[in-house]
């Protein structure tokens, strides 16, 4: 199969400027090829940099050095240099995410958070809220609640909310950070349906899973982000 998302000889290392530029490493050359189909898993103990390694592979944090390279409409774009309305684009058409936590839009139906990625690829408005209102009911979440800005919930509502806005759009690429977090068992298994679903029909995974049962249940392989830690 196809790799989708790579990096090369990736590091990140921190500056912390309030402290008269102490350096804070976090992981050294990272080389990973993630295909088509295929779901890595990033495991270590916390404070490993798992999180951080999956905001470099997103671009939310730039890397210190080394490539994340992301094939973009049939050609590879490199994501650590690339302009701001390139990542956006790589964003929107091919690059999903969900977080730990949901951001919370004052006044904004949960209903119109999740349809907002189809309408940023041009879905008219009646399809996306249909579509929306499948991926709710998919992952349990009352018809009562639809309708209703997402700020009241409890932290599993939202963590679903979370889940079908990040994987709505069906990008290529996935990343997954702690997706099946405050979750029951029940909704766990959605989860664990939908992240398979994701990986047969060609999506490139790759997530953290502390639930153990997740992660043997999704992960076709593991990398381990220990091994890569940076001294101090």
């Amino acid at each position: 199969m196809t790799a989708l998302l790579k990096t090369t000889d990736l590091s990140k290392t921190f500056t912390l400027h309030g402290r008269g530029g102490l350096e804070l490493p976090v992981f050294a050359d990272i080389n990973l090829s993630v295909r088509a189909g295929e779901c890595m898993a990033l495991t270590g103990h916390s404070g490993s940099g798992k999180s951080s390694l999956l905001r470099c592979l997103y671009g939310n944090y730039g890397a210190s050095s080394g490539e994340v390279l992301i094939r973009h409409q049939e050609r590879w774009i490199n994501l650590s240099g690339a302009a701001p309305r390139e990542v956006f684009e790589v964003r929107r058409r091919t690059l999903g995410y969900v977080s730990q936590f949901l951001r919370v839009i004052p006044r904004v139906s949960t209903l119109d958070i999740v349809a907002e990625p189809l309408r940023r690829l041009g879905v008219a408005a009646d399809i996306a809220r249909d579509q929306a209102a499948q991926w709710l009911s998919r992952l349990n979440l009352h018809e009562r609640l639809w309708h209703l800005p997402p700020v009241t919930f409890s932290g599993g509502e939202q963590q679903r909310v979370n889940i079908a806005h990040g994987l709505i759009a069906n990008q290529p690429v996935l990343l997954l950070d702690e997706p099946t977090a405050s979750l029951d068992a029940d909704n766990r298994r959605v989860v664990v349906e939908l992240i398979r679903a994701a990986c047969a029909r060609g999506a490139a995974v790759v997530g953290i899973f502390h639930d153990d049962e997740v992660r043997e249940a999704v992960a076709s392989r593991c990398l381990d982000v220990e091994q890569y830690r940076n001294p101090v």
